[in-house]
């Protein structure tokens, strides 16, 4: 039996970083100066009255320029009002989050304890509260998850598969106001990590809020009048309604972001105020976050790289790509903004992707060749696509995890993925393509030309630059490659029918895993994976649709991601995702190209404390969320 403890920023092993350390006494806290009048009339209590007893401390700041200072507003450019889900993404403020270095501390939880992987008790911090002042409790999750989940008006289909083990859901007890525990039959390696998503999986509501919007608590006339602007409906459409934890675009909604919205939508300007209840402070005792007010300002996502340039945002990092560097460069000289360029997570900028499940018959199985795999990936050259569509500041890889992460080994980016066109002849050659026709292509087992027809879907040059570049290349080789965009829908379509023979794609998400990450995208476990749709859905189906895996080389890949599912240790779980990179590499299931690629992020000439150099990715890492923007500050 083992067992692993987690508090507020410490943990056995070493696991933690001191980002949000707690002290042995929490410093003298500091009120701050946007709130001051607002406590002095009586309208909130004294900071110490709002901040929990033992408030998450952040003695960390990435940026190296902390700890800063209280006030101001900077404004941020959005390109409709869907983005204001960017705030809780940007706010990271979850039960359990990911730090700068990949590793998963406790945030909003003061502690969590693990038992034999199957039982998880969390505790809260003790006099937390929501942005409106209400108590954040045990009741919260006691809510969410019989009056939500369990609901079946709410959740028809009940909790989210997170939440089960083999179909079944955990025991859940409420140990105290502070103190919640759920535990399964067998492990669930997949609760804790869910937790630290860019998109987590809530455990939790403002029960105080939403039971005026329930039917087991008000009636239902009296949600109708409750509801924004008396709404009509019934009461399941309406709680959905104001239930937006993840969308933020309900201002009545309690939060325990860093800033609440102020702006109901529709709008073209939304402002979020600050937290008066946020439970992070400084080493000094100063309430964060330190912005008083960050605003949404909705423009088109053509604009936003011209506007950034222009010094009309004082934090810019959606809507901009690596195209527009050169230009944000030079507009920097009179704006005075500063451009940082960090580096983008994805397994690869652009992969391509062997239809296993293809419907032709020839090309399927031309597809499950390892050698003509191997083949088509050693016969790119990637050093010639970084110093033609990247002046050489991406770096030449497979489509695999990247070196910040602790699973990482340099032969899982280098294997099969050096430029060498006489071994990829030789391999074509065993694979059967030995005869070509009077334009020098291959040629198919049944006669027809060796010519891949890669289905796209992007609005992005480099791709379709990159396409180019390895068309030429591969011509070099006997292949002849044809590119094909497709609407998004339409490219969906053909992959998951088997229409496709070969699609190009972003490269793996899961670019910096950790031991507790799950390696489901590794495996053919889901219909999005596009070298393996059929395959995919046949697991997502529980069998009813798609076909199962016949492939035993890639089929292994289940049973290593069966050992990591129940592992109770870290070195099983380290060798199962050995043994499941280790396959990706050899088996060549996928073709990457580059990675690494730069991100431009815009910053405004007062604000402070944006690491110079970062980590860009939507998960994990939720853009700059992983460097707490409420640690970031203004000068005046």
């Amino acid at each position: 039996m083992k067992r692993r403890v987690f508090t507020a920023g410490m943990a056995l092993g070493a696991l933690l970083r001191p980002s949000f350390l707690r002290a042995a006494t929490p410093p003298a806290l500091q009120e701050t100066p946007w709130l001051a009048d607002r406590v002095k009339s009586g309208a909130l209590p004294d900071v110490a009255k709002r901040v929990p007893q033992q408030p998450s401390i952040v003695t960390y700041f990435p940026g190296g320029q902390g700890p800063g200072r209280p006030g101001g507003e900077v404004n941020m450019l959005i390109s409709s009002a869907r983005d204001t889900r960017l705030m809780t993404v940007y706010s990271n403020a979850r039960l359990i989050v990911y730090d700068d270095k990949f590793k998963l501390q406790t945030d909003i939880l003061d502690s969590y304890d693990v038992k034999d992987g199957r039982q998880f008790t969390l505790k809260l911090r003790a006099g937390h509260r929501w942005s409106d002042g209400q108590p954040f409790t045990t009741e919260d999750f006691r809510y969410f998850w019989e009056d939500m989940a369990n609901n079946k008006d709410l959740s028809p289909s009940g909790p989210s598969v997170e939440l089960l083990v083999d179909g079944q859901p955990p025991k859940v007890e409420i140990r105290d106001a502070v103190t919640i525990r759920y535990t399964w039959d067998k492990p669930n390696p997949y609760f804790i990590a869910s937790q630290a998503r860019a998109a987590p999986l809530w455990l939790f509501r403002p029960s105080h809020y939403l039971k005026k919007f329930h039917i087991k608590y008000t009636p239902a006339d009296e949600i109708a009048k409750a509801a924004r602007g008396g709404q009509g409906g019934n009461w399941v459409q309406i709680h959905r309604s104001v239930d937006t934890m993840y969308y933020d675009s309900n201002p009545d909604l309690p939060t325990l972001n860093p800033w609440m919205q102020t702006t109901a939508p529709p709008a073209q300007r939304f402002v979020y105020d600050r937290n008066p209840y946020y439970y992070r402070v400084d080493e000094k005792g100063c309430q964060l976050p330190y912005f008083d007010r960050v605003v949404f300002t909705v423009v088109a996502a053509n604009l936003v790289p011209a506007k950034a340039g222009l010094g009309e945002s004082d934090l810019q990092c959606r809507y901009l790509n690596m195209r527009d560097y050169t230009f944000l460069r030079k507009s920097s000289k009179t704006s005075n903004v500063e451009v940082l360029l960090w580096e983008q997570g994805s397994g690869s900028q652009l992969a391509l992707y062997p239809n296993l499940n293809a419907k032709d018959d020839v090309w399927r199985a031309l597809n499950r060749d390892i050698r003509f795999r191997r083949a088509l990936s050693v016969g790119i050259d990637r050093d010639e696509l970084n110093e033609v569509i990247y002046t050489g500041l991406a770096t030449p890889s497979n489509n695999t995890i990247m070196s910040q992460s602790t699973l990482f080994k340099p032969e899982y980016a280098t294997k099969w993925a050096t430029y060498d066109a006489k071994l990829a002849n030789k391999l074509l050659d065993q694979a059967g393509l030995t005869k070509r026709n009077d334009e020098g292509v291959r040629l198919l087992s049944d006669g027809r030309a060796a010519t891949i027809v890669v289905e796209y879907s992007s609005e992005i040059s480099e791709d379709t630059d990159m396409l180019s570049l390895i068309a030429d290349q591969w011509k070099k080789i006997g292949i002849k490659l044809l590119s094909k965009p497709q609407s998004l829908n339409n490219f969906r379509m053909r992959a998951f029918s088997g229409d496709a023979i070969m699609t190009a794609y972003a490269g793996v998400v899961t670019a910096v895993p950790s031991l507790e990450t799950s390696p489901r995208e590794f495996c053919p476990t889901m219909q999005g994976g596009l070298q393996w749709p059929r395959w995919g859905m046949f697991i997502e189906s529980k069998g009813k649709q798609g076909e199962k895996c016949d492939v035993q080389d890639v089929c292994v890949l289940l049973d290593y991601l069966r050992e990591w599912e129940t592992a109770t240790d870290d070195a099983t779980r380290r060798k199962a995702w050995d043994q499941i990179l280790q396959t990706n590499m050899e088996q060549v299931l996928s073709i990457g190209t580059l990675n690494g690629i730069g991100q431009p992020i815009v910053v405004g000439p007062k604000v402070r404390n944006v690491p110079k150099k970062g980590y860009y990715a939507w998960d994990p890492g939720g853009y700059i969320g992983l460097y707490k923007p409420d640690t970031f500050w203004l000068t005046s």
